[in-house]
């Protein structure tokens, strides 16, 4: 595995994220902020605390969801799938929904995210944001916001790591075996 960016960098990668972010925050709607296990759900829960440190008064909903059983590859997986909950407790309708990701890559994940959504209510807007864009699109999703893009070559898989997750943070790739 090589690291291709370090905690610092990360770190940049999730202020230009938030900064981007921030600058798109409609006046007149509710604003959701919705983490896509695991990762998109920490990198989520940090925008959240940083939007409501920067801005006391705004209210903003945030919440967890799991996409196992909307996945397109379930079938072809083996063994049993890790289903975790997913926390939205609170009514989607009519809402501007920030939809929170770590990784950008085929768009599948991004696709069965927003069936999933769809089973709790219809947001006004959905944006997706990503800490990183790979490329690699298989479905026409694009991010809205994006900390960083990194290329990397086919077959191989990038994974994002976060201390809350992880006990350290980071960017590696690990190439095609």
């Amino acid at each position: 595995m090589k690291r291709q960016l370090s905690a610092q960098e990360v770190q940049r990668a999730i202020d230009r994220l938030y900064k981007v972010v921030k600058a798109q925050l409609p006046d007149d709607l509710r604003i959701a902020v919705i983490g896509i296990r695991t990762r998109g759900q920490t990198l989520a829960l940090r925008l959240v605390d940083r939007l409501r440190k920067d801005y006391p008064a705004l209210k903003v909903d945030h919440g967890a969801l799991d996409i196992t059983f909307y996945r397109d590859d379930l079938s072809r997986r083996r063994g049993a799938p890790l289903v975790r909950a997913t926390e939205i407790d609170f009514d989607l309708d009519d809402t501007w929904t920030l939809l929170v990701d770590d990784v950008l890559m085929s768009g599948r994940s991004v696709r069965a995210a927003l069936d999933a959504l769809a089973d709790f209510g219809r947001p006004r807007i959905v944006r997706l944001a990503v800490l990183i864009d790979r490329g690699g699109r298989e479905l026409p999703i694009a991010a809205d916001f994006v900390g960083a893009k990194i290329h990397v070559p086919a077959g191989s898989r990038i994974q994002l790591k976060l201390r809350e997750n992880d006990g350290q943070e980071g960017v590696f790739i690990t190439p095609k075996r």
